[in-house]
């Protein structure tokens, strides 16, 4: 039995926030924040939004467009980073939101490269017949742990969701996943403070990102490019199989460095960072959703999706669509 994806959706706060106010707010310009990272604006949360909203809203479409009901899902996996509370999980609010009831719903938290892993568990639940329709989501309020005077990092992220419906089928659809994990580097790129940590380090203001960008640069590249050619020679292909590549989106200057890496021609590389920043979790499915929906995408695409986060966690997934 196959993983395959038969609807997608996401969803984006309504408030943009361009490079030109975040000028008034830090020691930055929107030249500079363009040719450094190709982002353009990004979309922010409202007081009193959170992230099952987004979540929510994405699974929503999702739903809809996969053409089934809600009764039909029998697993619910989010993806985040910056869920609504300590517990219970973001999966568990959206299941009761949706009218689920009695299946699982948990959460997975492996930052950027979150989606990549909750489509690695899902997967592996459908290969062994624990499921057979399952919505996973990558949804983040990644706003919330970045600090607004730290340039740095306030011009990279944003807040989003994206999701799949995710059905068992006879035919080929996720054709191998991969995925990694380096606990070393942890300092390169986190939030040092968390709920055993105690609310001291809260209180001293350190419960934001924070990233050694050059380095965390270095990594993705090579992690990225590498766990593209793990992928494809897993499956005997090569990078001229390949119809599409959905990376995380990060920085267009890692996309960028990725495509040469692998040789691929950039009109092969799905790019949506401009749009709304590094929104964590919620990148890969969200620009998976925009190809979607603007008609790149073709049953019987070959496409592979990676990410890459803190931790450091990276992985892939090569699907036919």
């Amino acid at each position: 039995m196959h993983s395959k994806i038969v609807g997608t959706g996401s969803c984006l706060p309504e408030r943009r926030v361009d490079n030109h106010e975040l000028e008034r707010m830090v020691d930055t310009s929107d030249e500079w924040i363009r040719a450094r990272t190709g982002i353009v604006e990004r979309r922010i949360v409202a007081e009193g939004e959170f992230t099952s909203d987004l979540a929510e809203a994405a699974a929503r479409e999702a739903i809809d467009n996969a053409g089934i009901n809600a009764a039909d899902i029998d697993l619910i996996v989010v993806a985040t980073t910056t869920p609504d509370l300590v517990f219970p999980s973001t999966a568990t609010l959206v299941q009761h939101r949706l009218g689920i009831r009695g299946c699982p719903a948990f959460d997975v938290q492996a930052v950027c490269a979150g989606f990549i892993y909750a489509l690695d568990v899902v997967d592996k639940y459908i290969r062994t017949g624990a499921s057979k329709c399952a919505l996973v989501i990558g949804a983040e309020t990644f706003s919330r742990i970045v600090d607004w005077t730290d340039r740095t990092t306030c011009v990279l992220f944003g807040d989003g969701a994206g999701a799949m419906v995710i059905r068992a089928d006879d035919e080929p659809g996720i054709l191998s996943t991969h995925v990694h994990a380096d606990g070393a580097y942890k300092e390169l790129l986190w939030v040092p403070v968390g709920v055993s940590t105690g609310n001291a380090a809260v209180e001293a203001g350190k419960a934001f990102t924070h990233m050694k960008g050059n380095e965390v640069f270095r990594w993705a590249v090579t992690a990225m490019s590498d766990i593209a050619v793990e992928a494809l020679r897993h499956n005997g292909l090569s990078v001229d199989d390949l119809d599409w590549l959905v990376p995380h989106q990060a920085n267009v200057r890692i996309i960028q460095a990725i495509g040469k890496r692998l040789r691929l021609p950039p009109d092969k590389v799905v790019v949506t960072v401009a749009e709304h920043g590094n929104t964590s979790a919620a990148s890969v499915p969200l620009a998976f959703d925009v190809a979607v929906r603007d008609g790149r995408f073709r049953r019987g695409d070959l496409i592979l999706l990676e990410g890459f986060g803190g931790g450091f966690t990276w992985g892939s997934v090569l699907l036919r669509y």
